[in-house]
């Protein structure tokens, strides 16, 4: 039988994983929707046939699965109340303000036995799964240098329109935790583990608790180096844009656009190549690459109750990091080693 969906938030990301699911073959229907903006909820009810709920309890009561796209003050609290039901549960990033509280939401998931999924969708983008075959392919040698760049507006406004992400007390930080702990995910699944940061911050905005700008120096426990920096702005003419640039040994790529690319690769004895769009996604799938459908992959994985990927255990590592970066830029970019 097909997955009856439940959304508990009704905001621009439900919308995008409403989305996702409207494009996946995966069967499923969309049921109850709750968000306590009433006029939020009307709106995604009307797009996606959703029903309009009155609580949080009747959307969890009427689905076998459930995307938890609130604030993050509240992924917790309804967490606990989905694997009550045993509900299988999609969980956006970040799970919670810090690495220990995400560890609880992993063992409460993991005590219930039930599918899980977190909204790190970056793991299925075919840029950066891309962009990983090339660096751990051995001809390309180890990782030497890292640079990336993550930018976008301060999404207080604009099609965001997210008020909450400048209260600390519902988003728990700033740019790093709340957009960029993608970024440290994807550096660790790509490049392997990260020994150290030392990091710095700022606050152009003024919003108290809610950093705009992060910079991080890192090792790799392979012996790279790397810099990551993370902008929220007020250009709102620009999109949210990443761009990454990884010199290896003995292969030079670049990341322009972290979901269809273009991916632009020289090697030792070759010439420039370059991947976007449908050649990439091709290329990807030639590779045996699991990518495109993080919406539809969760819904398979309910109706035939085998795993999703990457899990709530996944997403720890990433909180562990940024609660390191955190206390480096606290400590006026003192080294801080990771385990």
């Amino acid at each position: 039988m097909a997955p009856r969906i439940g959304f508990l938030g009704a905001g621009l990301i439900a919308h995008l994983h409403a989305f996702g699911l409207h494009q996946t073959d995966a069967p499923h229907t969309i049921a109850g929707v709750f968000d306590p903006d009433a006029d939020r909820t009307a709106e995604f009810a009307a797009g996606w046939g959703a029903t309009v709920c009155a609580s949080e309890d009747e959307v969890l009561d009427t689905c076998d699965a459930v995307y938890i796209v609130t604030w993050t003050s509240e992924h917790a609290r309804l967490l606990d109340a989905a694997c009550q039901r045993n509900l299988a549960v999609f969980c956006e990033k970040p799970l919670a303000f810090d690495g220990p509280r995400a560890a609880a939401m992993a063992d409460t998931v993991d005590a219930a036995g039930v599918v899980n999924q977190v909204g790190l969708v970056l793991r299925h983008s075919p840029a950066f799964a891309y962009l990983r075959h090339l660096v751990q392919d051995p001809e390309a040698g180890g990782v030497m240098s890292v640079v990336f760049r993550d930018d976008q507006y301060i999404p207080v406004q604009g099609m965001y329109a997210s008020t909450w992400r400048g209260d600390k007390e519902r988003a728990g930080a700033g740019t790093l935790l709340e957009h960029s702990i993608h970024d440290v995910d994807i550096l660790e699944w790509i490049l392997g583990p990260i020994a150290s940061v030392s990091a710095r911050s700022a606050n152009f905005h003024g919003l108290d608790g809610i950093e705009d700008t992060v910079g991080t120096v890192f090792d790799l426990a392979s012996g790279g180096l790397g810099v990551h920096t993370t902008v929220w702005h007020d250009v709102v003419e620009r999109p949210s844009l990443r761009r990454v640039e990884v010199l290896c040994e003995r292969r030079h790529i670049v990341v322009e656009g972290d979901w269809d690319g273009p991916v632009t690769w020289t090697a030792t004895g070759s010439e420039e190549r370059s991947l976007e769009g449908d050649d990439l996604l091709a290329a990807c799938h030639q590779a045996g690459l699991e990518v495109a459908d993080p919406d539809g992959s969760f819904v398979r994985a309910v109706a035939a109750g085998t795993p999703a990927w990457p899990t709530l255990r996944d997403a720890v590592r990433p909180h562990q990091v940024v609660d390191a970066i955190y206390r480096s830029a606290a400590d006026a970019g003192t080294r801080v080693p990771l385990g």
